[in-house]
């Protein structure tokens, strides 16, 4: 896929298009503050789509709902009697969505000036429709890239090179690289196999043709599902660097030790889940299972 095929758009304002940016949040009230006003200040008033923010607050505990109740009335606030994880958080709110276009947000992101130009990556869906997904480049806050956002599809061999060190070691070996697709150019567009659902532009029809979010995954690997069940529909899941965001990675509910490691038995096991929902068929998944249950029982007990 070319670079340029994505770089010559024919931009028509439509001010009937609705944008619903939606943002789940636990317990994270000085990063949603962050997240929310850096949205006011680099991407709304420039945008010309009608955009609508929706926050979904997973029963927080950290005055989270009384900051945005008092700071930003016009905001859009689902509140839940219990906290529902990430999947059912966001399907609570796209099932009542009546939005053209969904930008998923985690509460841990920060717009900058390079992220004014949101409206691209929106245009991008409306020109192509075999888009289903694009992802701007989202930075740690080192500067370097969350490779989260451009990732292969993980096979249990690429997930093997992955996490025993083999993609860090070559990192110029395509063979060893797939999981976050390294051999690829991340200075531009191009088509990755899934992203991470910190940052999710679509279509509203695109996620409701899939069913939404899988509700069995708490939390974790939840939008590898939805990227690999756009993919089974025919639809490409572009990656566009030329928009930035900040994503404040592992801050969002982790306040303590046991919320930690909670977060990390949440990670291992939707990680299985998805191993038994896409992979259960192969012959070589059955061999393997009891191995990789092993390996996830050893890895939450660090």
């Amino acid at each position: 896929m070319k670079d340029e095929q994505y770089n010559n758009f024919s931009f028509v304002k439509d001010n009937l298009k609705r944008l619903e940016i939606v943002i789940v949040n636990y317990n994270s009230k000085i990063w949603v503050e962050k997240t929310l006003s850096s949205l006011y200040k680099y991407y709304i008033p420039y945008s010309k789509y009608n955009v609508i923010v929706t926050v979904v607050d997973n029963a927080s505990t950290d005055n989270s709902v009384e900051f945005i109740e008092k700071n930003y009335q016009k905001i859009n606030l689902i509140k839940t009697s219990k906290n529902l994880g990430f999947s059912a958080g966001n399907n609570l709110a796209l099932r009542k969505s009546t939005a053209d276009y969904i930008m998923l947000l985690n509460s841990d992101t920060e717009l900058t000036e390079k992220s004014k130009n949101i409206d691209t990556l929106i245009d991008m869906l409306k020109e192509d429709n075999k888009i289903g997904i694009v992802t701007p480049k989202l930075l740690l806050t080192n500067g370097k890239i969350d490779m989260a956002c451009h990732r292969g599809e993980p096979s249990l061999l690429d997930c093997f090179f992955y996490f025993f060190g083999f993609e860090k070691f070559f990192s110029k070996i395509k063979f060893f690289t797939h999981y976050h697709l390294l051999h690829k150019d991340l200075n531009t567009i191009h088509e990755v196999d899934a992203v991470t659902g910190a940052c999710i532009i679509t279509k509203l029809k695109c996620l409701k043709e899939i069913d939404l979010f899988d509700e069995r995954y708490f939390m974790y690997s939840e939008d590898m599902d939805l990227c690999r069940k756009y993919r089974e529909k025919g639809y490409k899941i572009i990656y566009n660097p030329y928009i930035e965001i900040i994503h404040h990675k592992y801050k969002s509910g982790l306040e303590n030790k046991e919320i930690k490691q909670n977060t990390k038995k949440y990670f291992y096991d939707s990680l299985l889940l998805y191993y038994d929902k896409w992979y259960e068929e192969k012959f070589y998944y059955k061999i393997l299972k009891p191995f990789l249950s092993l390996f996830i029982k050893f890895a939450t007990l660090k």
